[in-house]
């Protein structure tokens, strides 16, 4: 039968249920045990009336008896019906059962006990009916542009994708958990801005009809929980969704949840130990261990990272002197790795290119530190170096799991960053950040120094081993005219 067909069956059943006076959509269910309390609490209920509900995933009826298998978001159970001669308005017997389907919701009130087969079962003469279902779910689901729009679909012929959404939700509440422990104060800042930064990315634009004011959508938490610093807060954070206007890849989706946090009378070497700290908590709380296999890599999370310079890095693999860079070398190495980009972008963004080849080939745990000054616009210089800046990343199977440094508090060396950086902005650079002068403004009137740190929802997807798409609950689609 063609899923037109199944629909029209159905819709007749939901007329016929309509005419028999029964209200198929109730507001109200009476469902007093979950499944799954049955289920594990069995000699305690055993021989109790409890009340349960879920949908139907299947149906057998043998003339005067029927079994319903049901699923709530517990667990399953086994609905064992028998004939009986009392009339119940509403309910449904084993006569009406030929009115339900798979994909109803229904609730039953009876005794628990087992069948003769031995299987926890729910005994009762009538159940009813919650929701008609008028669309069959599929036995299988298995294309990803269908399961990507119909995630509701996905996730009950294949509940592995639900399990996983539980565990992205345990991922960030462990980093919540952690964050409050060590004395973070929790503060959700605008998504909304005048003037976006805090990271090199295209931003989205909207338009505020009040206001009559176009309005980026912000790409990064960084600058108003560092304004937060400059307004007395010590240690803040914000988990929450940015957006950035770019492709989309297994690393990347334009939409995406992140997290930012800032200490204040801390720098680079404080965070590192810190957010070290930090990932191996949330990975121990969400899959509970420390070993993955991500990509083909090995990862031993359990241990001290070690500490790798970002200017050794290149001079080692490419022979490349970050400090005093050669386009030609950059480009050649690049076309030689058919790297896809536009090459008349800036020599720091070509570096950036390079890197991502190392990047990509490194197992890790291991820290890069020490980034040139013209790929981090919002990092202290290094005391040692005024080369490169107090900037660290952890490197894990391939790619950087955050984003932290020493936070830039001078004002005047803040103004000149954010200059160049909207020349390169002016010229054609479209990830270039923007010139905030109230950042700037907010940075005279002091802001203590401070250790900053970042990392998105990607550090899930990584450790899940699945791409971005298949870790988020509804992933951005292009529009089906079709439908």
């Amino acid at each position: 039968m063609l899923l037109e067909d199944y629909r029209n069956e159905r819709l007749r059943k939901l007329e016929e249920i309509r005419e028999m006076g029964i209200e198929p959509y109730p507001a109200r269910s009476y469902r007093n045990t979950k499944i799954i309390d049955v289920i594990n609490h069995f000699d305690e209920k055993k021989g109790q009336e409890v009340v349960v509900a879920g949908r139907i995933v299947a149906i057998r009826s043998f003339g005067k008896l029927a079994f319903i298998k049901i699923r709530d978001y517990s667990g399953e159970v086994q609905i064992f019906m028998k004939a009986s001669d009392e009339k119940h308005d509403g309910l449904f017997g084993t006569k009406e059962v030929r009115l339900l389907d798979t994909g109803d919701f229904i609730e039953a009130k009876g005794i628990v006990d087992k069948s003769q087969t031995g299987e926890i079962s729910v005994f009762t003469d009538y159940v009813r009916l919650l929701t008609k279902s008028l669309r069959p779910l599929p036995e299988k689901f298995t294309n990803k542009e269908e399961r990507y729009r119909r995630r509701y679909v996905d996730m009950n012929v294949n509940p592995e994708v639900r399990e996983r959404l539980v565990r992205r939700s345990k991922f960030w509440q462990a980093t919540r958990d952690f964050m409050n422990k060590h004395g973070f104060i929790e503060v959700n800042i605008p998504i909304l801005e005048h003037t976006t930064g805090g990271a090199d990315a295209t931003p989205f634009v909207t338009h505020m009809n009040a206001l009559d004011e176009d309005f980026y959508l912000r790409i990064s938490h960084e600058l108003p929980l560092k304004r937060l610093l400059g307004g007395g807060f010590e240690k803040v954070y914000d988990i929450g969704a940015r957006f950035r206007n770019e492709g989309v890849d297994d690393e990347h989706l334009p939409e995406h949840i992140a997290f930012e946090s800032y200490a204040a009378y801390e720098d680079y070497e404080d965070g590192m130990k810190l957010y070290e700290e930090m990932i191996k908590y949330v990975a121990k709380e969400t899959w509970g261990t420390l070993k993955f296999n991500v990509g083909g890599f090995e990862i031993d999370l359990d241990c001290e990272w070690p500490r790798v310079k970002y200017a050794d890095l290149l001079m080692e693999k490419f022979g490349v002197d970050v400090f005093n860079p050669d386009r030609e070398q950059l480009v050649k190495i690049l076309k030689d790795n058919k790297v896809e980009t536009n090459f008349d972008v800036s020599e720091a963004r070509l570096i950036d290119n390079v890197w991502k080849l190392i990047r990509k080939t490194s197992a890790g745990p291991y820290w890069l530190i020490e980034e040139p000054l013209s790929l981090s616009p919002l990092a202290k210089k290094s005391a040692e170096n005024p080369l490169v800046t107090e900037r660290f990343h952890p490197i894990i199977a391939g790619t950087e799991m955050g984003n932290g440094f020493s936070e830039l508090n001078d004002p005047l060396d803040q103004l000149e960053r954010f200059e160049e950086q909207q020349a390169a902005r002016d010229a054609g650079d479209e990830e270039a950040q923007m010139l905030d002068r109230d950042f700037v403004e907010m940075l005279e009137y002091g802001m203590p120094p401070a250790c900053g740190w970042g990392n998105s929802e990607r550090n899930f997807w990584l450790l899940e081993g699945v791409p971005g798409r298949e870790a988020v609950p509804f992933p951005t689609m292009k529009r089906d005219e079709q439908r």
